[in-house]
């Protein structure tokens, strides 16, 4: 395409730098982030300080959001923050029979940009989203219910770290094989060798789809979206319908950049839905649908898995999270770090701890033998401490992302006895936000009828303490609830080298992700772009980790065309 080469030399200069630094983090696996964390950092070159990104937000409100999409057939919304207030925002309603084949004309020119340039337009596309953080971070908390803090930095830059991490996963996997052409020759004794010139060009499958999620909308999706783009393939982006704006947002921004340097802007579009339409299902079994990235419930995940048979399919979905406690030499830092990973975010999060396994004759700690009720009591003490100022406890809990989350969290109390009930908290700013504490529920785990509740996923600030026969009863449930449930994380604490062993054996040969002895300010649900991979793929949480070469390397194929010499 003509617009390769300027567009290459334009965008190489700004972003080239980081895409080389993201390549060597990628190796190194050491801490690196080019987008700032601090809301203060923002507001110098341009970007949105955080009055100009409330601005920003609240002049999009009420508003129709065009993006001048072909196919559009009329338009639809209805969001309602979690923290109360209605959105009153409308976007296009697509006709897939028309965008569809639009998204596709696009496709010759984005192939033929290369690799590189491909690359360089999704960095600057990240540049323009991490600029405007605060207005993102904005829209991320009133469609998911995060606190701001945690939509600013989770919603901000983490998720723009995993685009990132996807688009240079994307670049080192495209560029394995040689750009160009190459001459191939073959010696053949006496006769003239044989002689070709063979050209090797990476090509996108076609149109990825990317299903957006409710709680994490940016984090989830970026990965998958940037991934697919900066692998050639057009990419439609079908948002949940509760937590539209974050995403719309974002395509609005790719298609600015992608018509400012040359490309089809309807490389990327937005499909939004009208209540109870459901259009997942029916664009995802779409011919031109070569790609889908999902994150959500298990059911839909596997129907996906199953009936979308001409797309690769990419999905997280639930899983039982696990702690399993032998003994600690940091009883209070244990307790700790236990009460804000099962706090944050209302547990509505797919890496918060669910089940804590621990043996019923107790546990050894550097305070002294703990039995497994104290272990339970000082736990919802940890939690009832830290939760205890609602203005502390509004800044980690964040409100209830939807109905279904209070139900469980409510029916919770009466699957066995409640070590920490959950309480209500009112939220200052916002009196009609559902804010609720966890709950931590005591289990037998050698009876049948709680073997029912502790090994089903329970969404939401929901806990359960299940008291076991001993350690190796804990490896054998722990082994047992990742290969039937699976586990997006897993976490234990123990003094022992030998159980320290086994819990690893267990992981490495279910393949879940582990974090031993977090005392500090690291929690098991939280992971590092670069650094930590997200799942693993290997069991059933997610048939794919957040990020490696493989979420990458099937969103192509190489073409190769030979010429005589």
């Amino acid at each position: 395409m003509a617009t390769a080469q300027p567009t290459t030399d334009v965008l190489a200069e700004k972003h080239r730098p980081t895409l080389d630094q993201a390549l060597a983090t990628l190796r190194s696996r050491a801490y690196w982030s080019p987008y700032p964390e601090h809301p203060k950092a923002y507001g110098a070159d341009g970007s949105l300080d955080a009055e100009a990104g409330l601005a920003a937000h609240r002049a999009v409100l009420n508003t129709r959001f065009d993006l001048d999409q072909p196919g559009t057939d009329g338009w639809t919304g209805g969001e309602i923050s979690p923290y109360g207030p209605e959105l009153g925002v409308e976007y296009p309603h697509a006709d897939p029979d028309v965008l569809l084949p639009a998204m596709r004309a696009g496709l010759p020119g984005w192939r033929d940009a290369g690799p590189e340039a491909r690359a360089l337009v999704c960095l600057e596309i990240l540049a323009r989203i991490s600029a405007r953080t605060h207005e993102f971070a904005h829209a991320v908390m009133h469609t998911s219910g995060q606190a701001f803090l945690m939509a600013f930095q989770a919603g901000g830059p983490h998720a723009q770290d995993r685009g990132l991490e996807a688009v240079a996963y994307a670049y080192e996997e495209q560029t394995r094989t040689p750009a160009g052409r190459a001459s191939w020759s073959k010696p053949q004794g006496k006769r003239d060798p044989l002689e070709l010139s063979k050209e090797f060009t990476p090509v996108g499958r076609g149109v990825a789809l990317v299903i957006g999620c409710n709680t994490f909308p940016t984090w989830n999706g970026y990965p998958g979206l940037f991934a697919s783009l900066a692998t050639g393939n057009a990419v439609l982006v079908k948002p949940h319908p509760r937590a539209v704006l974050p995403l719309a947002l974002t395509v609005r921004t790719a298609r600015e950049v992608l018509a400012e340097h040359g490309f089809d802007p309807n490389l990327v579009a937005l499909a939004t839905e009208r209540p109870g339409e459901g259009i997942a299902k029916t664009l995802a079994l779409r011919p031109e649908i070569r790609i889908i990235d999902y994150t959500g419930s298990t059911a839909f995940g596997d129907w996906l898995e199953a009936n979308a048979r001409q797309a690769q399919v990419y999905t997280e979905k639930a899983g039982v999270n696990t702690v399993l406690i032998d003994s600690t030499d940091d009883y209070k830092g244990m307790l700790s770090n236990l009460a804000f990973s099962l706090s944050l975010y209302s547990g509505q999060m797919c890496t918060t701890p669910q089940n804590l396994l621990i043996p019923r004759d107790g546990i050894a700690t550097d305070q002294g033998p703990k039995s497994y009720d104290e272990v339970v009591a000082d736990l919802a003490g940890a939690v009832g401490a830290l939760l205890g100022d609602d203005a502390r406890a509004n800044a980690l809990l964040g409100a209830l992302v939807n109905p279904d989350v209070k139900a469980r969290l409510e029916a919770a109390a009466g699957l066995g006895e409640v070590a920490l009930a959950s309480r209500e908290v009112t939220h200052p700013d916002f009196p009609d936000a559902v804010v609720r504490t966890p709950v931590v529920v005591k289990l037998d785990g050698s009876k049948p009828d709680a073997e029912a509740a502790y090994l089903s996923e329970c969404f939401g600030p929901v806990s359960f303490a299940v008291s076991v026969d001993s350690t190796a009863d804990a490896l054998e449930l722990l082994r047992r609830t990742i290969r039937e449930k699976g586990a997006m994380t897993v976490g234990a604490y123990t003094t022992s080298a030998s159980t320290e062993r086994a819990v690893e054996e267990v992981c490495l040969e279910e393949s879940a992700q582990l974090s031993l002895n977090l005392t500090g300010g690291v929690y098991v649900n939280q992971t590092a772009a670069f650094s930590d991979f997200h799942g693993s793929g290997g069991n059933p949480a997610a048939n794919a980790a957040l990020c490696d070469g493989a979420f990458v390397s099937n969103r192509f194929r190489v073409v190769e065309v030979r010429r005589q010499a």
